[in-house]
């Protein structure tokens, strides 16, 4: 299982608050171990399957499992991520 961060995705984590961020990465790493337990805080997305988001304090990422890789494919602040 491996967490992947496309090269987009990375320059939103740059942008982020670096403590929100490390936070944020490592929630994200710790369910790319295990995409598919349980985690407190993440959703599925309606309408769109196979798509999760994870809450981290404001901050959002949106995450797709294929092949039981994790794929990032959106991070942004909660008023902004889903738009």
């Amino acid at each position: 299982m491996a967490l992947i961060i496309p090269p987009q995705v990375a320059r939103q984590f740059a942008a982020m608050p670096s403590a929100d961020a490390k936070r944020l990465r490592e929630r994200l790493e710790r369910i790319a171990r295990n995409p598919l337990a349980p985690q407190i805080g993440v959703k599925p997305l309606v309408g769109r399957g196979g798509v999760f988001r994870v809450r981290q304090g404001d901050w959002r990422a949106v995450y797709s499992i294929e092949d039981g890789d994790v794929i990032v494919e959106r991070i942004g602040n909660r008023k902004m991520v889903y738009r």
